[in-house]
């Protein structure tokens, strides 16, 4: 019998203790503004720097479409779900490339002028930007360790 009356004691004390933290008021972070700037501490590996160049660029195109970022990472887990996007948004997947291919290449511009990437590593990037197809590079991309 006292052990019972420990364990109730105990998990009383756990609710009022999540109770007089905050946990009855918890609420879902929001979403991050994707036309904001945003202090992205990269790192000089290469796994960080591709992360922080997509984060930018979907950043910029997220901003340009009035979506969140998150959202628009999300239409890229497929085919079916980037068309049901681009119809969403009434643009058409062709101009949708384009902006994320050229706010791929905007990314570049800003890490090349940040010293993060080499002219030569940046002209690299930049030209697989331009050439591979889209769902290519996303690939390559989430092939990256840690990604």
């Amino acid at each position: 019998m006292p052990a019972v009356a420990a364990s109730i004691a105990a998990a009383v004390a756990l609710i009022v203790t999540y109770v007089l933290l905050g946990g009855a008021s918890y609420a879902p972070a929001k979403a991050v503004d994707p036309c904001a700037k945003h202090d992205r501490r990269t790192e000089l590996r290469f796994q960080a720097v591709a992360e922080h160049i997509v984060l930018s660029a979907f950043d910029g195109v997220a901003c340009e479409l009035g979506v969140s970022r998150e959202e628009l990472v999300l239409a890229f887990a497929s085919r079916e779900s980037l068309e049901r996007f681009a119809r969403e948004q009434h643009i058409a997947n062709d101009r949708l490339e384009r902006l994320v291919r050229s706010g791929l290449v905007r990314a570049v511009d800003d890490a090349e002028r940040a010293d993060v990437l080499s002219p030569a590593t940046a002209d690299l990037v930049r030209t697989i930007v331009r050439e591979v197809p889209l769902p290519r590079v996303l690939d390559v991309l989430e092939l990256l360790p840690g990604a």
